[in-house]
């Protein structure tokens, strides 16, 4: 059994407590359930760290030796109870920053302080753990602090603390407020994180207002919280984030963008994007996605473009092939950015968004610019924007080769996410038009793919080089080489390879016409 440390009824323990956890039939949650015996989520907690006591146990012997305190603790204790606690390692300690780099240097296998302004100082380790597998694990140490922002910065001030209990109380959420100390594996869990994880609830350890005003990025959190793990969000800690969302204004563009990117690259992010939507948050990191609320009548019918964004999103996700595709994600958020302010009302009744995929594709570079996504990023993002109704604009006719060239060249090294983009932008209830649509896809992919074995699709390029043409017309670098290169692109593009003779003829046919001097 493992002790417990505290006040009975004021813990939640993983030796004897009332109102034990287990996972229900599916194993994809937990629920309370009475018990006196040690319970399915102790016994996952226990293998959890027995698994990672090689590292951990020579790890606090050594602070203890120098002594001091070590404690698994946060998010690493969560997913112990959850029983997906990974390589990476979450302690807290009494020692300054400085006694830890004293005690992790000689002992890790690398060492890096770049956290230490803020308490933290970080390592890698490797451990065999006996007859197991070699295991690297990546590990970050941070002195018992208490951080908070006052009204204009956007960085925290960091004041360090004595106690664990003093540490714990300035987590974010009750089911990262738990820790483990070690060597001896006594259970801290002074705010009832142990329940609140049975109920699958956020809750603050003090009041959500404190905790929000201490560090407003713990409102995203809630939000990227409740998408990774699948939670609810408590009612008081909700209106909080509503009353307070204007105090998010005061971090930093960078944190922002990171907390929404794990949101987004969640196992559900839809439940995130929803609270952030209506809690207001939105409105101050992405207000592109609330304006996709657009209002409705009677008369002008169209779908509900914010609700088929969200499932869009979703469509994409159930395509992807290896893993979470951030670029993929984000193009199928922002895909109809665009139409609010392309909204048009028709004479017949209908409703039209012309253009909306040009418009959108400027408006993504804007928000992504502004929340520090890198300039790759950026473009490929707006790219897949701009091209994602490309496939609707062909008709429903039989595809040209050229058309198809021009489809592929355009889309570049994004071609597969534009295929994934493409099919998931089909949300029809219409399963006639629905499997039209998938059909018409399919064919294009066949056509692409007979192309591509043919005529190498992937690197399209002129049938001749940028030396060829000027040895050829006989004149040196400069901006016409670039235009005969361009021309003998266009030449590829609509009629597809040429022999080597024919490109030259077709290339001095254009120099013939073009103004000489």
């Amino acid at each position: 059994m493992i002790p417990t440390r505290g006040e009975p009824g004021g813990f939640g323990a993983l030796g004897h407590v009332p109102c034990s956890v287990v996972p229900n039939a599916n194993n994809d949650s937990l629920t309370p359930q009475p018990t006196s015996e040690l319970s399915q989520a102790q016994r996952l907690a226990v293998s959890e760290l027995l698994r990672v006591s090689p590292v951990a146990d020579d790890l606090a012997r050594r602070f203890q030796q120098a002594g001091f305190t070590l404690a698994l603790v946060g998010g690493s204790v969560r997913d112990a109870l959850l029983g997906r606690l990974g390589n990476d390692l979450d302690f807290t300690t009494d020692a300054r920053p400085e006694d830890v780099l004293k005690i992790v240097r000689p002992w890790a296998d690398a060492v890096w302080d770049v956290g230490i302004a803020f308490g933290t100082v970080g390592c890698r380790k490797k451990s065999s753990g006996g007859n197991a597998a070699v295991q690297d694990y990546q590990i970050e140490i941070t002195t018992y602090r208490s951080e908070a922002y006052d009204r204009t910065s956007r960085k925290p001030e960091v004041s360090y603390g004595d106690s664990i209990e003093q540490d714990l109380v300035r987590r974010d959420f009750t089911v990262n407020a738990m820790a483990v100390a070690l060597p001896e594996k006594e259970f801290i869990d002074p705010h009832n994180g142990l329940e609140d994880l049975a109920a699958r609830v956020l809750r603050t350890p003090g009041t959500p207002e404190e905790s929000f005003s201490d560090d407003p990025l713990r409102m995203m959190r809630a939000a990227r919280f409740a998408a990774q793990l699948d939670f609810e969000v408590a009612p008081e800690v909700v209106a909080a984030m509503t009353e307070m969302a204007d105090r998010l204004d005061i971090v930093s563009a960078e944190r922002v963008r990171d907390e929404f990117n794990k949101l987004v690259l969640s196992a559900h992010p839809r439940k995130g994007l929803r609270l952030l939507v209506d809690t207001g948050l939105a409105a101050r990191v992405l207000p592109e996605l609330p304006a996709l609320r657009l209002e409705r009548d009677e008369h002008h019918r169209h779908k509900d473009v914010y609700e088929h964004t969200l499932t869009v999103l979703e469509q994409a996700i159930d395509l992807e092939e290896e893993g979470p595709d951030l670029v993929l994600r984000l193009a199928a958020l922002l895909h109809d950015i665009g139409k609010p302010k392309t909204r048009r009302f028709e004479k017949d009744g209908r409703v039209s968004f012309h253009h909306h995929e040009v418009v959108g594709a400027k408006m993504t570079k804007f928000r992504m610019m502004k929340l520090k996504y890198s300039n790759e990023l950026v473009k490929d993002v707006a790219r897949l924007v701009e091209l994602h109704l490309r496939f609707h604009g062909y008709g429903t006719g039989e595809w040209t080769d050229s058309a198809v060239r021009r489809y592929v060249r355009d889309a570049g090294p994004l071609l597969g996410r534009l295929h994934k983009l493409t099919r998931s932008d089909c949300t029809t209830r219409n399963k006639r038009k629905a499997t039209a649509l998938s059909r018409a896809y399919d064919g294009l992919e066949e056509r692409i793919a007979r192309l591509q074995e043919q005529e190498e699709l992937d690197a399209i390029r002129p049938d001749l080089d940028g030396n060829e043409i000027m040895e050829i017309l006989g004149m040196p670098p400069g901006p016409q080489v670039g235009k005969a290169y361009k021309h003998l692109l266009e030449l590829r593009l609509e009629h597809g390879p040429m022999e080597r003779d024919a490109a030259v003829a077709a290339l001095k046919q254009w120099w013939a016409q073009q103004p000489q001097g």
